[in-house]
């Protein structure tokens, strides 16, 4: 059996210990647990469009904590940031919108939700916003009404550079390094 210690001798681990003794019968409602042991919520697949892969993603993320970039068009400084974002903010609050919003650069800032059903809501809100350059959500850039033409075919560069790459090593002829010491190659 543990040794009896006087109370005022306790110290941090002692009560942590004590804690976790009282609250081991406690009965912990669930909207109390944190959200990584709270269970999911039941989808509803009548409510699923197939057509929509946004209407899936909808679903899946409801009830749970969700971040979304957004990207403020022309060259802020970080003041203008946040003076743009907190309009934008008091908007999402005006409309019964959950949303916290840190500033990361001088022309990001991160949108935090409570309930990330809302996500694809608050997204064509914010892009609709004549400042808003996009909006990074769920992996996938959304183009806002701010971006300039190079902003909106952001996801079309990545398959341009794969070409070039590509163009590169045809133009290369076949002639492969390889890890040897020695300098000489053996033609086949």
């Amino acid at each position: 059996p543990p040794k009896k210690k006087d109370i005022r001798d306790y110290n941090d681990a002692d009560m942590a210990r004590l804690l976790e003794q009282w609250e081991k019968d406690d009965d912990i409602e669930e909207g109390d647990l944190p959200e990584h042991k709270r269970p999911p919520a039941p989808i509803d697949f009548s409510k699923i469009d197939p057509g929509k892969p946004e209407s899936i993603l909808k679903l899946t993320k409801k009830g749970k904590t969700l971040m979304m970039f957004v990207t403020v068009s022309g060259n802020p400084t970080e003041k203008e940031t946040e003076e743009i974002t907190s309009l934008w903010q008091g908007s999402l609050f005006n409309a019964n919108y959950d949303v916290q919003r840190f500033i990361v650069g001088s022309n990001r800032a991160i949108f935090m939700l409570r309930d990330g059903g809302y996500a694809w809501e608050i997204k064509d809100f914010l892009i609709n916003q004549e400042r808003c350059a996009d909006v990074t959500l769920e992996g996938q850039v959304y183009p806002g009404k701010g971006a300039d033409g190079s902003e909106k075919v952001k996801n079309k560069t990545k398959p341009e550079k794969a070409k070039k790459k590509k163009e590169a090593e045809k133009k290369s002829n076949g002639v492969k390094e390889d890890n040897r010491a020695t300098n000489q190659r053996e033609e086949l």
